[in-house]
């Protein structure tokens, strides 16, 4: 329920986002008039040299002024153009998560209530932080194995960040209702949804025991891949706010040219990065969401070393052979087959016309083929091809757009590496070999095999969803023969609840109220 508080911490982040000039740079001609108007008042109290900075160096400021919540919010938001818009998104990727450091002390104390026992039985030595996030800070450290000392990287939540983030989430609620409310349009994109899939992913974020686990799981369906790993899980020194793992020493792949230096085959390793994720992606389902530059290393042997698991996707399989479909359509350029493809998995409602959709889709896929290879992306194919759905009302997919968002930067980091690189070369050892396992022969044989196992479960649960719906058969009989009625307390619990939210109403009322007051009087 929307408090007071609340109201305040909204107009707060308005007030920031207007003097840091973030408001004044939203392209005006998609507003309507009364936003025009907002807008041009929002000039009047923006800082002076925000009138003279890019528009991501303001949204940067801004959500620096924010804090720490808002940053992961913002890096968040990056991951959906949809809502946010694609200018916005790319402003939002570039978005800096370095935070100050907080004291060593503060992460002995996460470090022992988490794990609950003295640092002095757990590490030989910790060192100060060398990088501090939204969420988490990182530190050297050593640990005493079979006799020797080994170093390890330490990944430590950052103290009152979950209260912190709980508090500026209800603002997120109340904007995503009021927007949902008074924008119609927007409702396709389901503004709650995606404000409770940021929930989510912030909730598994700051529990490091889930990070450890994509980890481990990450590591299992590696086991064999060349050119890619993880660093290993040290599980005895992992709870809730912390996480020990094998420490990585390696260059980074934003730094290329020491990359080149060490002797690195630049192809061969962005050959090994797109074919990487897009095994992760097909053969596996579960995915690195954030596999920017900085989170990827290149070690001694040539290996890619991806780290910082807390942004994970899934993809099921209806997911799996939709994105495959489309690949293999716009390849054959059978763009009849990519939109029923579409119909298919229910993202494109029924009542629009498949002829039609395959039109928008050929608009896309013709002027593709006869370009050099090396200038067709496929995180552009995508992000067109959404850009497109829009228009026959398919709503947001937040796994699929995630997944178009992790293609977007993990092109960028192949083609950092080299420009005249061949994605789609690169990719078809893996593509191909996964359409072949799974949209011909061998796909009716896996069908038949899900199917049968859906079949057994059905069977086994077959009397108590038959017990169920005995038991809700009698209680729709005795409700249409009596009515629906309502006990004592909660009747009374409906009472108050509808009290509390009228007093609030008001109170948020006034507060709103006085804050145009305010704004005015600064205006005059």
């Amino acid at each position: 329920m929307s408090t007071p508080a609340t109201y305040l911490r909204i107009a707060r982040i308005g007030w920031v986002l207007v003097r840091e000039g973030v408001v004044t740079a939203i392209p005006p001609e998609n507003l309507p008039p009364f936003a025009r108007f907002a807008q041009k008042v929002a000039g009047l109290l923006e800082r002076r040299r925000a009138q003279f900075e890019e528009r991501s160096d303001r949204l940067s400021r801004a959500i620096g002024r924010l804090g720490p919540s808002y940053v992961k919010i913002g890096q968040f938001l990056a991951t959906r153009p949809d809502v946010v818009g694609a200018e916005f998104a790319a402003d939002l990727a570039f978005l800096q998560d370095r935070m100050a450091t907080f004291p060593v002390t503060e992460a002995y104390a996460a470090v022992e209530g988490s794990l609950g026992r003295p640092v002095a039985d757990l590490y030989s030595r910790i060192d100060d932080p060398i990088a501090a996030a939204s969420i988490a800070q990182v530190h050297p450290g050593w640990v005493m194995r079979d006799g020797r000392e080994e170093k390890v990287a330490i990944k430590v939540i950052r103290p009152g960040i979950r209260q912190r983030f709980a508090h500026d989430l209800e603002a997120m609620y109340l904007v995503a209702r009021l927007q949902e409310r008074f924008l119609p349009h927007t409702r396709r994109l389901r503004p709650v949804e995606v404000t409770k899939t940021l929930e989510q992913t912030t909730k598994v974020e700051m529990d490091l025991r889930l990070e450890a686990a994509a980890l481990s799981e990450i590591a299992e369906n590696t086991e064999n891949d060349e050119g890619f790993r993880v660093p290993r899980v040290d599980w005895e020194r992992t709870g809730r706010d912390v996480v020990t793992m094998e420490w990585i020493d390696g260059t980074r792949m934003a730094d290329v040219e020491a990359l080149r230096a060490a002797g690195h085959d630049l192809n061969r390793l962005a050959e090994t990065l797109i074919q990487s994720f897009l095994r992760h992606t097909l053969r596996d389902g579960f995915f690195h969401a954030d596999m920017h530059q900085g989170n990827l290393l290149v070690d001694r042997k040539g290996m890619i070393v991806a780290v910082d698991f807390g942004i994970v996707g899934r993809l099921g399989k209806k997911e799996r052979r939709f994105l495959a479909e489309i690949l293999f359509g716009f390849i054959t350029r059978d763009y009849r087959r990519v939109a029923d493809v579409h119909f298919e998995a229910g993202y494109v409602p029924s009542h629009h016309d498949v002829a039609s959709f395959a039109q928008a889709i050929r608009a896309i896929g013709e002027p593709i083929h006869g370009q050099p290879a090396e200038t067709i992306s496929m995180a552009k194919l995508l992000t067109l091809l959404f850009e497109v759905t829009e228009l026959f009302d398919m709503e947001t997919r937040p796994e699929l757009v995630m997944l178009q968002k992790t293609m977007v930067v993990v092109e960028g980091v192949s083609r950092s590496l080299n420009p005249r690189f061949n994605m789609w070369k690169a990719s078809e050892p893996v593509v191909g070999a996964w359409i072949r396992d799974n949209l011909g022969p061998k796909r009716v044989v896996t069908d038949l095999k899900d199917g049968l196992h859906a079949a057994l479960r059905l069977a086994e649960a077959a009397p108590e969803i038959v017990a169920k719906t005995e038991r809700f058969s009698r209680d729709l009989t005795e409700m249409a023969e009596h009515g629906l009625k309502f006990d004592a307390e909660t009747a009374e619990a409906i009472g108050r609840a509808e009290a509390r939210h009228t007093r609030s109403g008001r109170v948020a009322l006034w507060v709103i109220a006085l804050l145009l007051a305010i704004i005015v009087i600064k205006v005059l």
